[in-house]
Order: C-alpha cells, then structure tokens, then sequence
C-alpha cells in the first residue's frame, strides 16, 4: 500500500537503527552532497597550489557537514521519514540545525572568494559576482534578525500545524522542496551568528548570542507542543502503515522530545564557537595593540598617564 504519496511502496518493517542507516539515495541530495563536497575540495587544492593555506578543521567542518545531510538524505532515514514522524524530525533538526552550522564552521564563502580568479578591468566574473551579491540589498534582509528569526519560527509553527506540510509531503519534488528550506533557513539563520564568512550583517558578540537564543526556545515550545498533544497533529502520520507497529500519537510524543532535545544542542556549539571566536578576537586586538605601542613607544599609555597627572594636579 503506497502511504509515501511518491509512488513508492513504504510498508517498510519496523525501524531500527540499522535498517534505517541503510544506502538509500535521494538522487537530488547524493548528486548535490558529491557536488559540495568535490567543489569545495577543488577550491582548496587551488589555494595549495598556488601556496596559499587553508585550515584543515574547515574543511572537516564542512565535509561532515555535507555528510550529515547525506546520512538524512541518502539512507533509508529518508525512507522511514516519509511514514514516521519521529523519524522526518530527526530530519529536519538534523538539516536545518546541525548541518547549517558545521557547513558555516566550513567557511565556504571566504574560500570561494579565495580561490576564485579575479576577472580583469571593467569584466564581470564569478568572483564580482558573488561580491555583489553579498553586499545586494538581498542580503541584507534576508540576514537580519528581523527576517531569519520570523522564518526560522515559521519553519515548524506555520508548517506543521497548517495544511502546507501535508501538500509537500504528496509529492516527491514538494518533499525535496521543503528539506531544501529547511537547510537554507538555518544557514540563513546561523550565518550572521557563527561570523565566520563575510555578510552583510555583522554584529558583535553580544548580539549574536542574543540573536541565538531569541530562536531557541520557540522549537523548544514546539516539541512541548507535540508531546503534549491528545490527538495527532499532522494528517501524513496519521495512520502509519501496519507493518511499522507504531502507534501515531505515541510517535508524534517522540517527534516532539526529539525538537525539543534539539533546541539544546546547536545552541551550545554556537556557544562554543563564539566564546572562542570572541577570545581569538580579543588576542589579536592584544597583539596589535602591543606592535603598535612598540611601535610608537607607548604613547597612548604615556597620554593616559599625562592625563591621570593633570587631574591629580587640579585636585591639589
């Protein structure tokens, strides 16, 4: 009995872990994930080339980035997720919330920018580009908080409990369609925050923590939501094919604990990752500070103290 919508027979056994990590590409996905990889790969061996480095951890960041959507994508997970709840919301944490941030840890904008030729005088090239698209007014709005966090929320509230995610989920390229937004709504999302690439939005560390949490605890609401539920919410899981031997509302109670486990996670690394940029940033801001008062013999010390002199003179 086909319950996919797809064409596709999904009177799939019981899930398990290891059923569910078996080869099962999404042509779309596996040829995109090949392509991420094999690009950012090829960017990175020009710069070698031509003696430039590039560090290694980014280029771990992003290939287990690109191979987190692989293992949601190319494995029977996607196949489960079709019928299971539980399963599709491993899915969508996983792509929007996980893959995002390791893609961005990648910096793959600063590499392109990097490896791609410069074009001569008065010529148009990938590079300018892509340059001009970063500095678009585009950008701009689709990087500021007043956009990416409305859309990040909109993702699950104005998705899940509308008729929108049951019309997606009927057709093969509606599916592809909406883990497709999923991923570009929480680079979106992350990218003014992680400041790892360039953008147009840049703000400073306070604020891109205050920019992290103002998101988070709306996922958390909404796993409540699901678990808290008497009733199934969503028409696609509601009768979930025989062979599975699941019961709906008890999969749509583990569909909501995993979005609110994941509100926690990502938040973290963010954090992680921003305490240490934060730091390095401090560093350098130390280091050119003592180059330039080597520079100029510490007048800027020897300013102060003139001044802390002067006050002292004027209270005598």
């Amino acid at each position: 009995m086909d319950h996919s919508g797809h064409g596709m027979n999904m009177d799939l056994p019981p899930f398990t872990l290891g059923r569910g990590l078996q080869f099962s590409a999404d042509p779309f996905f596996l040829i995109g994930c090949v392509l991420g990889i094999g690009l950012y790969l090829y960017a990175v061996l020009r710069l070698r080339r031509r003696g430039d480095d590039w560090p290694v951890g980014r280029i771990v960041f992003f290939v287990v980035g690109v191979l987190s959507i692989a293992l949601v994508m190319c494995t029977k997970l996607n196949d489960y997720g079709m019928v299971m709840f539980s399963v599709h919301m491993v899915q969508h944490m996983v792509i929007s919330m996980l893959s995002p941030i390791l893609l961005l840890l990648g910096a793959p904008v600063t590499l392109a920018l990097r490896a791609l030729p410069v074009a001569g005088r008065g010529r148009t090239g990938p590079r300018e580009l892509l340059l001009k698209l970063l500095h678009s007014r585009y950008m701009r709005i689709i990087t500021h908080p007043a956009f990416t966090i409305p859309i990040f929320i909109a993702s699950l509230y104005g998705l899940y409990f509308t008729p929108l995610f049951d019309f997606l989920m009927g057709s093969k390229t509606g599916h592809i369609a909406m883990m497709v937004h999923f991923l570009a709504v929480g680079l979106v999302f992350f990218w003014p925050i992680m400041g790892v690439d360039p953008g147009p939005h840049r703000p400073g560390y306070v604020m891109r923590m205050l920019e992290l949490f103002a998101g988070m605890p709306f996922h958390a609401f909404f796993g409540i939501a699901l678990m808290m539920a008497t009733t199934p919410m969503v028409g696609t899981y509601q009768h979930p094919p025989a062979s599975l031997g699941i019961d709906a509302l008890s999969d749509q109670g583990w569909a909501g604990g995993i979005a609110w486990a994941f509100s926690e996670i990502p938040s973290v690394l963010v954090l992680i990752a921003l305490v240490f940029q934060w730091y390095r940033s401090e560093q350098r801001t130390a280091k050119r500070s003592d180059r330039r008062a080597d520079r100029d013999g510490d007048q800027e010390l020897q300013a102060y103290n003139a001044y802390l002199a002067s006050l002292q003179a004027r209270g005598q």
